[in-house]
């Protein structure tokens, strides 16, 4: 096993642990990994990260169904337009974007830099929605109204992103969910975690039918990011997510900024 393989894998159990702290926010860094330490093409690497999103996003989600924190009302009238985008963009999309999208002058943009650029601003987007960190635990309480059409089209809309970039999304969904849905911030957090894994592990039957799996080494990365949530849901006993997002927000950014000058490059 190379050194950066290795790499790659304890970076898993770092991935699981942010997730078990924080909720969400460290699943955006497996697409990375697998490009940058396990070498895969960015292609493989969003399909494999879809995967591990989504096991990872329901055993958050198991967790916090036994503290009757998710809306299932909520979840299933998100999760509908997000399932069927996801897994339309990863069999049917995906797979036609051309080899070459365009030319700058002598510098070719591939289907790969290309998708790799496109994540890198959804982490930029994302780093700052972890930065600012404004949110509440709670909000005044209210009838419940679904605005259904602005929730399907959101709720495609991300899943198309979803389909795209490999990562889970919650920073997009958290808030569309408080807004739309008027769910208390707890509520929506551990609701999105549901809507994540419906969405991710669909959106990965679609690459199954297009792609050759190598289930030894997805289920491997996938069980080490599982132990690292536990030990992460355990620390978060002992040490305040809120603090750690911020910071983990400008790492984001940082990696973001990265992956664009390395891919322009």
């Amino acid at each position: 096993m190379e050194i950066t393989e290795t790499i790659g894998f304890i970076a898993a159990l770092v991935i699981g642990i942010i997730l078990g702290l924080i909720g969400g926010g460290g699943s955006i860094l497996t697409v990375p990994v697998f490009v940058y330490l396990i070498h895969l093409n960015p292609i493989t690497a969003t399909a494999y990260s879809l995967f591990v999103v989504g096991v990872s996003a329901f055993v958050g989600a198991i967790n916090n169904i036994r503290k009757g924190l998710v809306s299932f009302r909520t979840a299933i009238v998100f999760a509908i337009p997000a399932f069927i985008a996801v897994y339309a963009t990863r069999k049917y999309l995906v797979p036609i974007i051309p080899d070459q999208i365009f030319s700058i002058k002598e510098f070719m943009i591939t289907k790969e830099i290309g998708i790799m650029i496109f994540f890198a601003i959804i982490m930029l987007l994302a780093s700052i929605s972890m930065i600012r960190n404004n949110k509440k635990d709670s909000i005044p309480k209210t009838n419940v109204r679904y605005n259904y059409p602005i929730i399907l089209l959101e709720g495609a809309i991300i899943g198309i992103l979803t389909g795209i970039v490999g990562a889970g999304g919650g920073f997009l969904i958290i808030p569309a969910l408080v807004l739309l849905a008027k769910l208390p911030m707890k509520k929506a957090v551990a609701t999105s975690l549901l809507i994540i894994a419906i969405k991710s592990l669909i959106g990965f039957i679609g690459d199954v039918e297009n792609l050759e799996i190598d289930w030894s080494f997805l289920l491997l990365f996938t069980s080490i990011s599982i132990v690292g949530i536990l030990i992460g849901m355990y620390l978060s006993n002992f040490i305040e997510g809120k603090k750690l997002e911020k910071a983990f927000g400008w790492f984001v950014l940082v990696m973001g900024i990265y992956i664009i000058v390395k891919e322009l490059t």
